[in-house]
């Protein structure tokens, strides 16, 4: 039995009572951040004699030579034909979906001409190479090869690198089988903080990339922070987010359910229920109840609803809207009568799944959109991975004669407002009067 917190916003305290539910603390510490900071300098100073001897001890392999750590484009074909079929058939289901979706975000190139025939614009083209963490081992994470990859793919990425780990040589047979089917054109079985730093510094081996993306543990995580700025990333995830609206009229089964979706994750993964009815609070309480001890996970469930679960009761639909607004959540699910009426009204959230049928899973897996999503309230300002992370933007400027007479003199005037005679002196050798 899990005992959920309840809040009630009508409570003089419940702000605070949210804002202390809400917080986490990164278990990165100096001690982390030493031991990161240390691994980073010496794969970029030894490069591959470095990430051999980190792999080697972190994962309990005796690689002599850093080309042993590559995949070879055969073992992701042979990886392919092994599994079953109808796993088979999933990937590649889930692979096209993605990609139907992803494309609707490419951006293109544009440009205009004003009246006197200066031209300006923007420029869209993608990064050269990206490189994909994957957690390995014998964890699957097939889904998050697919997340990672596809949008890359559209966005035009000219090379995709990936990177798992391979404790003991554990490599699972459904993240390669992934990888082949998204077409990554190489992968090393490299993990954690050393393959973060090869993949932005680059080794004799494995090549420089320009993004890093997906997920990976605390080391991981913290090695992305660093490496920013040498390197693009995506994000620095947190702990999984669900929080679900509910009117009450849903099957509280299918709610208990949707809460453990994420709180299975890990402990500190956080599933918040608000609901308009208090009754139903209570049912989706006995759901949990019944529930939680048919779960697989109900050590890591329990201990999550325990910590930071709650159940939030509302005066009506609008205040549920404001707690949304207030939490941001990584995952939002609208399970109420009218929830594009709803949607409207929402700011802030990573990904919205709308209807009593819309399992906050079928996003993970299938739906189209990327799960790759914000997390601990960052909805507020960012945003999916998507192809737009992909790309990048030049803008374009080409003036004409008539258009360096225009605006020569207005950059002139405002140069020299700032004191930078050179930038004003540089506009003004186009005027007419310079000529």
């Amino acid at each position: 039995m899990a005992k959920v917190k309840r809040l009630r916003s009508a409570a003089a305290d419940f702000w605070s009572q949210l804002e202390a539910l809400l917080a986490w603390e990164a278990v990165s510490d100096q001690s982390v951040e030493g031991t990161v900071r240390n691994i980073l300098a010496d794969v970029r100073s030894r490069g591959d004699d470095a990430v051999i001897e980190y792999t080697n001890r972190f994962d309990g392999l005796q690689v002599d030579s850093a080309a042993d750590l590559e995949v070879s484009h055969e073992r992701l074909t042979e990886a392919l034909k092994r599994i079953p079929a109808d796993e088979r058939e999933a990937l590649e289901y889930s692979a096209e979906r993605l990609r139907s979706y992803h494309v609707h975000q490419k951006c293109e190139s544009w440009s205009y001409t004003e009246d006197d025939g200066t031209m300006l614009g923007q420029k869209v083209t993608a990064v050269d190479r990206a490189g994909l963490y994957v957690p390995g081992g014998k964890a699957a994470y097939p889904s998050s090869v697919l997340m990672n990859a596809i949008p890359a793919k559209v966005a035009g990425v000219s090379e995709l690198i990936m990177v798992v780990p391979a404790p003991k040589g554990e490599i699972n047979d459904l993240v390669l089988a992934a990888g082949k089917i998204v077409g990554i054109d190489r992968v090393f079985t490299v993990g954690g903080a050393q393959a973060v730093a090869a993949l932005a510094y680059g080794t004799t081996t494995i090549p420089r990339v320009d993004q890093i993306v997906g997920p990976g543990n605390i080391y991981v995580a913290t090695a992305k922070g660093m490496v920013y700025g040498a390197v693009g990333i995506d994000m620095i995830a947190g702990p999984s987010e669900i929080l679900v609206v509910c009117d009450g009229r849903t099957n509280p089964d299918w709610i208990a359910m949707d809460l453990f979706s994420q709180a299975e994750h890990d402990e500190d993964a956080q599933a918040i229920l608000v609901s308009t009815d208090e009754a139903f609070l209570d049912s989706v309480q006995s759901s949990i109840d019944r529930l939680l001890p048919t779960m697989e996970r109900e050590g890591l469930i329990t201990a999550s609803l325990e910590s930071r679960g709650a159940l939030i009761s509302v005066r009506d639909l609008d205040e549920a809207v404001e707690v949304v607004n207030y939490v941001a959540p990584e995952h939002l699910e609208l399970s109420v009568e009218d929830p594009q009426r709803l949607t409207e009204k929402i700011r802030h959230a990573g990904a919205i799944f709308m209807g009593r049928y819309t399992a906050e899973a079928i996003g993970d897996y299938v739906a189209g959109p990327n799960h790759v999503l914000p997390t601990s309230r960052t909805a507020r300002f960012s945003s999916p991975l998507g192809v737009y992370d992909f790309q990048k933007r030049s803008s374009l400027i080409m003036c004409s004669a008539n258009g360096a007479a225009n605006l020569g003199k207005y950059a002139s005037q405002l140069a020299r407002g700032e004191g930078l005679t050179a930038h004003a002196r540089s506009a003004e050798y186009r005027l007419p009067s310079e000529k």
